[in-house]
């Protein structure tokens, strides 16, 4: 049976990349160096999104009396400190498949472009992506704007592109594009939460090749 897109953008942090316990450990230590409660991993599931900023007031950081860029830096020196994140058990082969399928594969990520091509570059899967598209600062706002000039650089119409994440920022930048989204759940946010975005919402990355042969799956034509 076909597949029904032409081209999928991945989301990197959580979705391809398994992060999230480096993730909590890193933002335990600045929070201890400030004296605030440690979040757990559930903990972190559950309150975690974009902007990061607002992220971080919700922990007790209190922003107003901390340098926002020394800050952002600090983490990111924590977190790639940390030699443990490794791909999900299921990107290769699903990569696999997807490339056997005749797809286009583009990464568009929150993370800054050269920490972004560093960790892609780690695993040995650059190659398989046509494009890789981070943001160009450290303050995990939005990849709106980036998403954008992906799309510009596709060859196939918004309703052809599937965008996987694993957060409601996916979904509301997929949205934005005019583009279909699937999350799956086993990275940054809870399958509840995704699910109450009204999105297909996947438990592993071993789901998707049985997700996008689903007749049901079928993309709307570009002329609708």
């Amino acid at each position: 049976m076909p597949v029904a897109y032409q081209h999928i953008v991945w989301d990197w942090n959580g979705t391809l990349l398994d992060d999230v316990t480096t993730s909590v450990n890193t933002i335990n230590q600045l929070l201890a160096a400030r004296a605030l409660p440690p979040i757990d991993t559930a903990g972190y599931r559950a309150s975690f999104g974009f902007p990061v900023r607002n992220y971080y007031l919700t922990l007790g950081f209190q922003l107003e009396n901390e340098n926002w860029d020394r800050l952002a830096r600090t983490y990111h020196d924590l977190y790639l400190a940390d030699t443990s994140p490794r791909l999900h058990p299921g990107a290769i082969p699903t990569l696999h498949f997807c490339r056997q399928a005749g797809l286009g594969l583009s990464l568009l990520s929150a993370s800054e472009q050269s920490i972004l091509e560093r960790m892609v570059t780690d695993t040995a899967i650059a190659p398989w992506f046509d494009f890789i598209h981070g943001t160009d600062n450290l303050d995990g706002q939005s990849k709106l704007e980036t998403g954008r000039r992906l799309l510009h650089r596709l060859p196939c119409p918004p309703c052809q592109i599937l965008f996987v994440g694993d957060t409601l920022h996916d979904q509301e930048v997929a949205a934005a594009l005019g583009c279909t989204c699937v999350l799956i759940s086993h990275g940054h946010q809870s399958h509840e939460r995704l699910l109450a975005s009204g999105s297909h919402v996947l438990e592993k990355l071993e789901d998707l090749p049985v997700f996008l042969t689903a007749p049901a799956t079928i993309a709307p034509s570009p002329n609708l």
